[in-house]
Parts: structure tokens; sequence; C-alpha cells
């Protein structure tokens, strides 16, 4: 299937906004220099890399590597580098999350369906739906090495919860290797940074306020952030209202349910995106628990209830 794909390049007063769309995301690269030839390299080289990750494990795209092994039907799928040390680093985070952030919960879009940004709910699941779909979530029987995966008949993987974060900073390592020039990668909200601006200057990060759309509520949030990565995870646009009660897209993996309990959005900071990201999304598993387990973590966060 063609896709059609652009990228647009802004001359501002600090130097060069780089816009484009991946991952269902809007993404924007800053790029402090007049060096409009530069700036049209790391254009390139980031957009590029973006969409070669989007399209590599894309659970939407039956020729990328996730569709490949989501229609396998229990064969052993061959696999590279790249898939075998993020499948690392998603056994990773299962053990940490003690099996509550699993990668083959994807199968439980089949029951929920977080598409409507008003949490308009037209389908809720029964309890039975849900449990019959929660039985075909278990990391333990995905079995895979450096070589190969094999992935039992019916079960599904699904990269979302880390490849946006993944792919934020393999364009930090790309864009160092171009230039010296201060860069900034924002995929979505989720943001890192090659270091601080020209003079040694932060870069302001703006943090949307899940409630900023009602009138009394405080507007984004601005952090400054000289080195490392951001990343938020949270229900602000993805949930579903029923008989009052509010259900995040943040899904318990043990249960097939929402995480009840969790604030409305939380921020991490950290090295590496992927970390940032991760740290979020297991906090927000922890439900009422999401700022004890962070402080516990020694993590920089802002979190809203």
């Amino acid at each position: 299937m063609h896709k059609t794909r652009s990228v647009q390049i802004e001359h501002k007063k600090h130097g060069h906004n780089i816009n484009f769309n991946a991952m269902a995301s809007p993404c924007e690269v800053i790029i402090q220099t007049q060096n409009k030839s530069l700036a049209k390299k790391v254009a390139q080289c980031v957009s590029n890399e973006v969409w070669r990750i989007e399209d590599k494990y894309s659970r939407y795209d039956s020729l990328s590597i996730c569709g490949q092994i989501n229609s396998s039907e229990g064969q052993k799928n061959a696999i590279d580098e790249e898939t075998y040390l993020l499948l690392n680093f998603a056994e990773q985070c299962y053990q940490l999350s003690d099996g509550l952030f699993d990668i083959t919960s994807g199968v439980l879009r089949k029951v929920w369906a977080f598409d409507s940004l008003s949490g308009e709910c037209k389908n809720f699941p029964s309890a039975t739906e849900v449990k019959k779909q929660a039985k075909l979530v278990d990391w333990t029987k995905v079995i895979y090495d450096q070589q190969s995966i094999t992935l039992p008949q019916y079960m599904e993987l699904d990269f979302g919860g880390i490849g946006k974060e993944y792919a934020v900073d393999r364009c930090i390592l790309l864009a160092k290797l171009l230039t010296d020039e201060p860069i900034l990668v924002n995929l979505g909200g989720d943001i890192a940074v090659t270091g601080p601006r020209h003079n040694k200057q932060a870069w302001q990060v703006a943090i949307e306020n899940p409630e900023s759309d009602v009138l009394d509520q405080p507007q984004d949030m601005v952090v400054a952030l000289k080195q490392g990565a951001l990343a938020t995870s949270g229900d602000s646009r993805r949930y579903l209202m029923k008989d009052g009660v509010r259900y995040g897209h943040v899904l318990n993996a043990k249960t097939g349910w929402p995480i009840i309990d969790a604030p409305r959005s939380i921020t991490a900071v950290a090295p590496q995106c992927i970390q940032a990201g991760i740290l979020a999304t297991l906090a927000l598993l922890q439900g009422e628990y999401a700022e004890q387990f962070l402080t516990e973590q020694e993590v920089i966060y802002w979190a809203r209830r």
C-alpha cells in the first residue's frame, strides 16, 4: 500500500523547525542552526528513521515484522538483532512490572475500543468477552532467541507501548552523528534532546494538562530540559465513560480491564526516552500507588489526577 509522506521545514529565528506525521502522531524536530542544508539532512534522516520503525513494527501492517509474527499461526518466524533487542526490553518490562506490562496484551483491543475523543462508549465489553480475550495474553508462552520467535496461535504482539519512545532515541543517536548543533526530537509528546541549547540554555518543554479544555483548570505546564528525555502516559485522549466511571486505555494485562484510580497523566524523566516511557507506563499500572512507585524509583516526574 502506497503511503503519502511529507516533511515540512520552516525557518525560525532560533533555527529550523521540522514537521511530519508518523505513528498516528504529529512529529517535530527543532534544530538550532541557520544552515538550511544541514536542517534538510537532519529532516530526511530523522523522518526516514521514524517511518522505518513504524513500517517495521506496526501491528496494523501485515507486511511488518509484527504483522508477520502475528499471522504466523504458531509457526517459527525469523527475526533480526534489532527485533531481538526490543523483545529483550519487553521481557525486562514484564519482569519489572510483575506481569502487568505485557506486549501480548494487544489482543485486548478486540474488545476495548478507545477511539472516541469524547469518551463516548458505544460497545462496552462484557466481563465474559474480556475474560475470553485475556486468556490470549501471556508473555511467558512466547519463545524467542537471537534468530527466531514462536508465538502461539491466536496470540499477538504489540510494540505500541515502546515503539515511539524507541524511535525518539534512535533519532537522537542519528542526529548526533550528523551534527553537534542542539536538537530536540518530539514524537507526539515523547521528547528527547541532544543536550542544552546554545549558551547552555535549557529547552522549554510544555506538558499538556489533561484538563486543559476545562476553563477553570490550569493550562499546560512548562518544564526545563537540558539533557535526556521525558515521556507522558495517560488517558486524557483515550478513555471510555460508563455509568459515571471513567475507564482509561491503559489495561492490566493480568485481568484485561483498565487500571483503576491511576493519575490522569504521568510524565517521567530519564536519560533515554524508552526508559522515561516505560517508567510512566509502569507507574500508571500501579493505579493509586503510581506516585509511590516513582518516588521509590527516585524518578523525576509530574503526575496529574
